[in-house]
């Protein structure tokens, strides 16, 4: 299940615990959840609104603790020992530890000594726990977000009054698509940055999918120029029986002013960089100069790297980056016995749909280069040997 946040008026722990609440997880689980987390005198409820012509649903905490400070150990220490289901678990850990990251690099500290003093509160807990039960009572595996606004003014926190937005929010919200200026006061807040951010949303174009509920999230404050509400729209990607989905990253760059015999090296290091594949597009360019889209298909976590790579290792002048949806055969990789020694196969297909057989070239060339005998030789009892029961 995909989920997209439709983010017009920004992000929040408790709007999206709304939203979610809105697209009908039911309170009453969420509460057992939440009470599993053993923190005294802590109470949620919910409550049916409308905010600007749109009906919505407000997630309510209220708790008699005092203003909290809590390490990211101690928080997750009580995550641990809860009684909250592990895939529960696992999300709101996520966030929290995506929070600890980003105080650590502002503050320069390592993450389990950070202090989070307003995300450490029961109430912030109480909402991370509710998105990260909501979510996975939604069954939803991928996340992608719009421009988010960033908001303007000045919020008052324990530290005294700081820009908007928070030094932790931006620092979650890196290579996210924003929209500066936009809004009067906090829009994100450091809570909704880093659910988006624990949670590998994806941030970029709206992905393609098949429309499902809609839920709505109602933030406290009356803005005068929008509804406060965030919009989680679930759906489906759609992808056939027997195939797999997965959103990943485009980098690539046009290059025409390159010696050929450099791109062996720059499809090495893009490689070990972390992309998943690398191509070479043969392009006519301005004034007809022939050139070439060097290409990379990457997850979030190494963009940053293989796009290192490009703009150090090629001659471009910048790279351009998009998202993209793959739809996969389900594969598996064997090692297969042949008279020239074992061979990795990798296997594609299977679950209703034919299977497709490649031996893996690097191995099958090292077999072949010791046995002295043509590399298709060696292809062909790889692949012999993968079809066999």
């Amino acid at each position: 299940m995909l989920a997209y946040f439709d983010a017009f008026s920004g992000c929040s722990g408790d709007m999206t615990v709304g939203a979610l609440l809105d697209l009908g997880v039911p309170l009453d689980a969420m509460t057992d959840a939440i009470a599993g987390l053993g923190l005294p005198d802590l109470r949620v409820a919910s409550e049916r609104c409308e905010v600007g012509g749109l009906p919505a649903t407000r997630f309510v905490v209220t708790t008699t603790e005092p203003p909290a400070e809590r390490t990211f150990a101690t928080i997750r220490s009580l995550l641990v020992a809860s009684r909250l289901a592990p895939g529960v678990r696992e999300r709101a850990l996520a966030v929290f530890a995506a929070l600890a990251d980003a105080e650590g690099r502002i503050h320069g500290v390592p993450p389990d000594a950070v202090h989070f003093h307003e995300v450490g509160g029961a109430d912030a807990i109480a909402d991370v726990v509710g998105a990260a039960f909501g979510l996975e009572a939604l069954g939803v595996t991928a996340i992608h977000v719009g421009p988010l606004p960033l908001g303007r003014g000045m919020v008052e926190t324990r530290h005294g009054p700081l820009p908007i937005p928070a030094p932790a929010t931006l620092e979650l919200l890196r290579d996210f698509a924003v929209r500066v200026g936009d809004g009067e006061g906090e829009m994100v807040t450091p809570t909704g940055a880093a659910i988006l951010r624990g949670l590998g949303a994806v941030s970029g174009p709206r992905p393609v999918f098949r429309l499902g509920r809609v839920g709505h999230g109602a933030g406290t404050r009356r803005l005068a120029d929008r509804p406060n509400v965030l919009r989680i729209v679930l759906g489906d990607a759609g992808a056939p029986a027997g195939l797999g989905t997965d959103t990943m990253l485009v980098v690539e760059c046009n290059i025409d002013d390159m010696s050929p015999e450099l791109y062996e090296h720059v499809m090495t290091r893009l490689f070990e960089a972390g992309a998943v594949d690398v191509a070479l597009v043969p392009v006519h360019m301005k004034k007809n100069r022939p050139g070439i889209i060097v290409q990379a298909i990457v997850d979030e976590p190494h963009r940053d790297a293989v796009s290192a790579v490009l703009l150090t290792e090629t001659t471009t002048l910048g790279i351009r980056t998009h998202g993209v949806t793959r739809l996969k055969l389900p594969r598996r990789i064997i090692e297969v016995a042949t008279p020239y020694g074992p061979i990795t196969v990798k296997i594609a297909g299977g679950d209703g749909t034919p299977e497709l057989i490649a031996p893996e070239y690097e191995s099958c060339r090292t077999a072949a280069a010791q046995a002295k005998v043509p590399l298709r030789v060696v292809y062909e009892a790889a692949t012999a040997a993968a079809r066999r029961p």
